[in-house]
């Protein structure tokens, strides 16, 4: 695992920009402490606060913290934005149906709040989606449309999703999806108000944009690190030009396989971001079996990003950890593929 990018000091967000045939396009501006807050209000009765879990070792008592966001109702953070996302659109709006694009826990999410608000729901998803994450969201009650994963980046690129009949919620630049995000960050806080590092996985940027947001409002001097695959540092080589650029993604950790950082989303993450770490599929691999075998977690492997990451940083650079475990949807012949790979090494 190597370090991409460390931030000096916060750079201030340009207000507008204007990126080839797209019209002027505003950035996303941080979620607020107030709104995040009032959105942790109305989840109340949607999700669980996760506790933190120590990471288990063998001797001595671990200094990393497992935020546990498998728990929630779709096994994955993603419920917390999109249910207050959908939640907060004008109520004829959200007749009309209610529509997302995703990899597969964004999908789940959407279908599990349309379900209890409803409304008709789809998914524009990759066609090379696992499959458990497909037939969850028809489980759920929505309808997944399955394109090549370079149309439906070309979807969002192009803000195709703009003429869409159904309410969209965009997964990343959704200001109330950041907003629900956000409630994550105040648990931690409130549990480890005196947190040092907290790690968390982006692809994106929903996750990062939301909770990070909430965690430098409470404790300025927290250090956030974005932890990315090597196989797909979208962030961190967008860090390194100082502007968004695209990268060819080739990874096991499928949550968080996003070619490119948006326009609307890079001074954001930019200003919240102090280091970003990148991770070795055998480093995740060996994550998940981690995982799976000390703390009796099933994570997929975007979920343990953070987690791998935590283990490669040395102690004294990152002091008191939370790493975030955003997801637990995996097929089940990828994590049996995972586990016997450690009995051959």
């Amino acid at each position: 695992m190597g370090v991409a990018y460390d931030a000096q000091q916060p750079r201030p967000a340009p207000s507008a920009a204007t990126t080839g045939s797209t019209p002027l396009t505003m950035y996303v501006q941080p979620p607020t402490l107030d709104e995040i807050r009032q959105a942790a209000c109305g989840l109340v009765d949607i999700v669980r606060p996760t506790p933190l879990i120590p990471l288990h070792r063998y001797q001595g008592a671990s200094d990393i913290l497992l935020k546990t966001e498998i728990h929630q109702a779709v096994h994955s953070f993603k419920i917390r934005g999109v249910w207050h996302a959908v939640a907060s659109l004008d109520a004829q709006r959200r007749e009309a149906g209610v529509s997302t694009v995703s990899a597969g826990n964004t999908a789940q999410a959407l279908a599990w709040s349309a379900r209890r608000f409803g409304v008709q729901a789809r998914a524009l998803m990759p066609d090379s989606a696992p499959s458990s994450k497909i037939e969850a969201v028809r489980a759920y009650g929505a309808e997944p449309v399955l394109v090549p994963v370079e149309e439906l980046f070309r979807y969002l690129r192009e803000h195709l999703w703009a003429h869409e009949p159904y309410a969209f919620i965009h997964p990343w630049i959704d200001r109330d999806v950041l907003i629900g995000h956000g409630s994550i960050g105040l648990e931690i806080y409130q549990e480890v108000p005196d947190v040092e590092t907290v790690l968390i996985p982006v692809g994106g940027g929903g996750l990062l944009g939301g909770a990070a947001s909430a965690l430098k409002a409470l404790r300025p001097g927290v250090r956030i690190v974005a932890v990315e695959p090597e196989g797909c540092p979208s962030l961190a080589r967008s860090l390194d030009a100082g502007a968004p650029v695209s990268v060819p993604c080739n990874t096991i950790c499928d949550g968080v396989a996003v070619p490119f950082i948006t326009d609307e989303m890079f001074p954001l993450l930019e200003q919240l971001v102090d280091r970003v770490a990148l991770v070795s599929e055998e480093d995740v691999r060996a994550a998940v079996r981690r995982l799976a075998i000390g703390n009796k977690i099933l994570t997929e492997p975007s979920g343990a990003l953070a987690t791998a990451a935590a283990l490669a940083i040395p102690e004294p650079e990152r002091g008191r950890s939370v790493c975030v475990v955003s997801g637990g949807n995996m097929d089940a012949s990828t994590f049996a593929e995972i586990l016997t790979a450690k009995q051959t090494q």
